[in-house]
């Protein structure tokens, strides 16, 4: 080491040497250096560069178009514009070869890895056209394949983790349908409560507080239930209703699910119109996007019953994308001048469409079958005004309703028709029959609702004016025309609901709240007429065998609530609930059973009511048992409370004897004591009689 001169050494020639002497840093003999650079220098070593530095914001763009020099600039503002929507692009490569001419793929740097990342996961397989398809991985995924392992590893068994049991509201042995309850607490906080409708009571499966900021909507096979929320919306499921996926999307008003529940598709507002997303439900992630003109075009796609097509009507023209890359089938529009309005059959890929009268020519319904795009019935329709496509449940028949013209020409030698008021067709396509036969019915009077009844071969129209309207029931068979089999004259009723097992119907006044169940195979006997004052919903079970209606807070500020009934309209309970929203029956899948064996059930029936007599007796007899075993329990409840007071009122004997003058007053004879009355005057008025 270097010495520290002394502050009373003058100096000298002598010992300059000694000042002067450089430090030893080697180690001493036989030193042993047990400390790694990674515990001495270990912050250092993470900064050090590495060969792989700079290409984690890189991806690799396999199965672009070989262009000649000519057209190379027209593919990069392609390509540039898809992969800019990922992130900022800092440098493009495009290989090419002696000709000048591309080699397929190019090179792309972005300014983040995390932008990189984003690139792949969005446009890896993307479609540009019929014969390229993108193939994008990061550059560094190359050198992780390179470096694989010759000897094969198997993978470490991983603990057995319980996943969420989506199905499990349908495993119930007794096969109880579930609802929910929706009631708003405060402004953008709704309260769901949902519940299992067992008897004789219904059943509190969970309650969820601030659950959704407007309302729910369960999907169409009752797998999820929907949140609205400021940032987006929300799915949940399983048996305590857990969080399963959840898609932005700042202020979605709208949601619709597939048929299949693959996918879901947002609705919200931008400043220039309606932007509508089209969601992957099991992964979450973003398939497509859509920005509509106007604010109010909500359930703008229609789904076909298998999930494999969504279309949506444009400028004279169908728009009909392939799942799940959601490009245009076969990479073009359908072109139809003056469409005016299309709907999927809902069993199978056919797509029914009308097209408006233009230039002497005729309006016209046609069935198109997809993929083929074949046309297989055209129906010419004259002097319309509008028409509305309703489909039966079962995909058996499609209505078509007319609104037409009713024309009268003054004068042979004039050509200018004049149009008198209106009459009404409903053009019958019968689906499953040769060549579609087509049968029609018409009505004079105003139509104020039209309903097909699911299950089977009936549908009912009101008609005439709206406080003494008529409900006409027509049947549909095969080869002959619809026959009205029975019309049920003066009655003042707005909608028509049919069971979802068919046979019973609800005809409602939704103004007045009033309600009459009608059985149709009992020659339309309206077995009860009950009134529900403001109700503004009915809502059938999906077994149809209870009916709610419901006054709804959005509607009416006071005496909100909902009532429940049987399919032959006896009450069965009333709920008064401050400010009720919704109440929504949970959704069943198609039963797997086949019509053989459901026709099977339906002859033998009788066989099981024994078994279904009795399981109600014990239900009953059990309802009964646990009612006694309460009050049981309730009874020893306050008889314990009641001796443990008794115990402490003993304790404090002593404290009151001395707190009363050493007197015992617990065992005063009452009796004993004289009761005297004490009279004497509070005040006195005089008053002059005339």
């Amino acid at each position: 080491m270097a010495k520290k001169k002394s502050e009373d050494h003058s100096g000298g020639d002598a010992n300059d040497s000694d000042y002067n002497e450089e430090p030893n840093f080697e180690d001493p003999p036989n030193f042993v250096d047990n400390i790694s650079d990674d515990d001495l220098l270990g912050d250092m070593l993470a900064q050090r560069p590495s060969e792989a530095d700079g290409v984690e914001s890189v991806v690799v763009v396999d199965n672009i178009p070989k262009v000649e020099p000519v057209r190379l600039e027209k593919l990069k503002s392609v390509i540039n514009k898809l992969f800019s929507h990922c992130g900022d692009i800092v440098n493009v490569v495009y290989p090419v070869d002696e000709e000048g001419k591309t080699k397929g793929y190019a090179f792309m740097e972005y300014k983040h890895a995390g932008q990189a990342e984003e690139a792949v996961k969005k446009l890896n397989n993307h479609r540009l056209d019929k014969n390229h398809t993108f193939a994008v991985n990061l550059f560094t995924d190359f050198q992780k394949y390179e470096n694989i392992p010759e000897k094969w590893e198997p993978p470490t068994v991983q603990s057995f983790k319980v996943q969420n049991d989506l199905y499990n509201f349908i495993n119930d042995p007794d096969a109880y349908d579930q609802y929910c309850v929706a009631a708003e607490t405060s402004q953008n906080c709704v309260q769901v409560g949902f519940w299992q409708n067992v008897l004789p009571e219904p059943n509190e499966l969970e309650t969820r507080e601030r659950f959704t900021d407007t309302f729910v909507k369960w999907s169409p096979l009752g797998t999820y239930v929907v949140t609205f929320h400021k940032p987006g919306v929300a799915i949940w499921g399983g048996s305590s209703f857990q969080k399963i996926q959840k898609f932005p999307h700042t202020g979605t008003q709208f949601v619709e699910f597939s048929p299949c529940e693959n996918y879901l598709v947002t609705y919200g507002p931008t400043p220039t119109g309606q932007k509508i997303i089209i969601w992957d439900i099991r992964t979450g992630a973003e398939k497509r996007s859509f920005v509509a003109d106007g604010m109010s075009v909500l359930s703008m796609f229609r789904w076909s019953h298998d999930d494999k097509y969504v279309a949506r009507m444009g400028d004279n023209s169908i728009h009909i994308y392939e799942t799940p890359s959601f490009y245009l089938l076969d990479l073009k529009s359908i072109k139809i001048p003056g469409i005016r309005g299309f709907s999927w059959s809902p069993t199978d890929n056919v797509i029914a469409y009308w097209v408006e009268e233009q230039n002497q020519i005729p309006a016209r319904v046609t069935l198109m079958e997809i993929p083929k795009k074949r046309e297989t019935r055209n129906k010419n329709l004259f002097h319309v005004a509008d028409c509305k496509l309703h489909w039966q449940k079962s995909g058996d028949y499609l209505c078509v309703k007319v609104d037409r013209y009713s024309k009268l020409k003054k004068d042979k030698k004039e050509l200018d028709v004049k149009f008198l008021g209106m009459f009404y067709n409903f053009e019958i396509f019968h689906m499953r029959e040769k060549e579609v036969p087509v049968d029609s019915v018409e009505i004079r009077e105003l139509i104020l609702a039209f309903a097909w009844e699911p299950i089977g071969n009936k549908f009912s129209i009101i008609h005439g004016e709206p406080n003494s309207a008529n409900v006409s029931f027509y049947e549909v068979n095969k080869g002959v025309k619809p026959s009205l089999v029975k019309r049920l004259e003066k009655k003042s009723c707005t909608h028509l609901f049919w069971s979802p097992r068919g046979q019973f119907i609800v005809m409602a006044n939704l103004t007045m709240g009033t309600f009459e169940f009608v059985d149709s195979t009992n020659d339309y006997i309206i077995s009860a007429s009950p009134d529900h004052f403001r109700a503004s919903e009915v809502e059938w079970d999906p077994t149809g065998r209870y009916v709610v209606t419901g006054v709804s807070s959005w509607k009416v500020k006071e005496d909100t609530g909902f009532n429940m009934y049987t399919f032959q309209g006896r009450i069965i309970k009333r709920t008064i609930l401050k400010n009720f929203v919704q109440f929504l029956w949970r959704p069943r899948p198609p039963t797997l059973l086949s019509e053989e064996k459901q026709k099977d059930i339906k002859k033998n029936l009788k066989k099981y009511y024994p078994a279904f007599e009795q399981k109600d007796r014990l239900r009953l007899t059990r309802a009964s048992k646990e009612l006694l075993e309460k009050r049981s329990q309730l009874r020893e409840t306050f008889m314990e409370y009641r001796n443990k007071r008794i115990g402490e009122w003993k304790e404090q004997k002593s404290r009151r004897v001395m707190l009363r003058g050493h007197v015992d007053t617990d065992n005063l004879e009452t009796e004993e004591v004289d009761e005297e009355v004490v009279e004497f005057l509070v005040k006195e008025e005089i008053t002059l009689l005339e």
